[in-house]
């Protein structure tokens, strides 16, 4: 691929960086799209691998059959052969109906395993049966089926350590590994470090209305000297973090927030903290355990409150100060004493709005639950209980709403 090509197949999939190990695996994936040969995508966790598959299907003969992603390491190991393959009414507890497993659904399609390295062993030997001829069979059923499917695999597990140990199939891995893609870890593309920063940062202040972030020179060395240990997925949760917190409303004089070294070490991990980033097969995404929708929903109330004290700082220093029209001099003695003497009010002298005394701020209720509340709260209110336009609102599943609701006891 030329570098035209290559820039554009980048824009298609927002993919960002021009790292030499990043376009060499995406120029592999273009150029075996046409094949039907298993690939193996190798990585770290976060280091989006999830774009391979995609890029290699719509690419390929089966463009416009079906595409599934499934992550292996997320279905429990008693439900993980009905997933794959599907179950027929009966066979086991709560199987009340028959159903279809993947391969049958992706028929004439593409399949992606991601974390198959997480696979148990009696599903791998059945994983290979169908990567070897297309024959499959249902849990609960003795009908051997065919299916025609195209598979890509992922993981973030050293498959040959594996195999050595004993805990995946040599034959399966040496029958997934005929194509072998590997993405880079983040550490390993200082280069594309600020340039994924400043994308994650205007995204997020373009979609919450509020200044992007920059920052100083110091601060860019900060950002590349880091590991990284969570790769992309971790660099996003930090300048996501950091634009809620730092940022502010965009004004006609201001649309970024610079922000420098200092400021920025507050938000980094200490290396001390960090998990290690060795590629031996332990889940190392450098991701807090709360789900997106969850930090979302956080940061919005974050980004509400800090707009809500920014208006109230504007209103009060543009509030009128009272002063009388010949202003007395200031009494000789202790206030406390004067007031005792005189129990008249006094009148106002003439002052600047800089010098009144500030107000104690009230303490501010940092509770994720109280957040979440507040939120729910008021999309409901302003929907009129529409339930479905709240969950607009907010910018989540009508699912994930209807869930929250029960968890706050708010159906009342």
């Amino acid at each position: 691929m030329d570098t035209q090509e290559l820039q554009k197949l980048k824009n298609k999939y927002d993919i960002v960086g021009s790292d030499a190990a990043l376009d060499r695996a995406l120029e592999t994936a273009v150029a075996v799209a046409p094949t039907d040969l298993i690939v193996l995508i190798s990585g770290e966790s976060g280091v989006g691998k999830e774009t391979i598959p995609k890029i290699i299907h719509q690419n390929s003969r089966r463009k416009n059959g079906k595409y599934f992603a499934i992550n292996c390491g997320a279905i429990p190991e008693g439900t993980i052969d009905s997933e794959l393959f599907g179950h027929e009414k009966g066979s086991f507890t709560g199987a009340t109906e028959t159903r279809k497993g993947y391969f049958e659904e992706a028929d004439g399609g593409t399949l992606f395993l991601d974390e198959v390295g997480e696979l148990p062993l009696p599903s791998q030997a059945k994983l290979l049966r169908v990567l070897q001829n297309g024959e499959f069979i249902k849990v609960g059923s003795s009908k051997v089926q065919k299916t025609d499917v195209r598979v890509i695999a992922a993981t973030n597990v050293n498959l040959a350590h594996a195999v050595a140990q004993g805990k995946f199939r040599a034959d399966l891995y040496y029958r997934l590994n005929a194509i072998q893609i590997r993405m880079p870890a983040l550490r390993e593309r200082k280069a594309d470090i600020y340039l994924l920063f400043r994308k994650f940062t205007s995204d997020f202040s373009a979609k919450n209305g509020i200044c992007k972030v920059a920052l100083t020179n110091e601060a860019v060395q900060l950002l590349m000297s880091y590991r990284w240990p969570g790769n992309i997925r971790q660099l996003k949760n930090i300048a996501e973090t950091v634009t809620a917190l730092e940022s502010k409303p965009i004004t006609p004089t201001s649309e970024k927030v610079v922000v420098d070294a200092h400021v920025l070490a507050t938000y980094m991990p200490q290396e001390a903290e960090a998990l290690p980033a060795v590629f031996d097969g332990a889940r190392q995404d450098g991701a807090s355990g709360m789900s997106d929708t969850d930090r979302q929903m956080i940061f919005k109330a974050l980004i509400e409150l800090k707009q809500d004290v920014e208006k109230l700082k504007q209103e009060r220093h543009c509030a009128p100060v009272q002063a009388t029209q010949t202003p007395i001099p200031a009494p000789a003695q202790p206030p406390i004493q004067s007031a005792v003497q005189n129990p008249e009010p006094e009148e106002v002298e003439w002052q600047d709005a800089a010098d009144e005394p500030q107000p104690a701020e009230a303490p501010v209720s940092l509770s994720v639950q109280k957040m979440n509340e507040d939120l729910i709260k008021k999309a409901l209110e302003k929907s009129e209980g529409n339930r479905k336009a709240a969950a607009d609102e907010l910018g989540i599943s009508e699912r994930t709403l209807y869930r929250w609701i029960k968890r706050y006891n708010l159906d009342k």
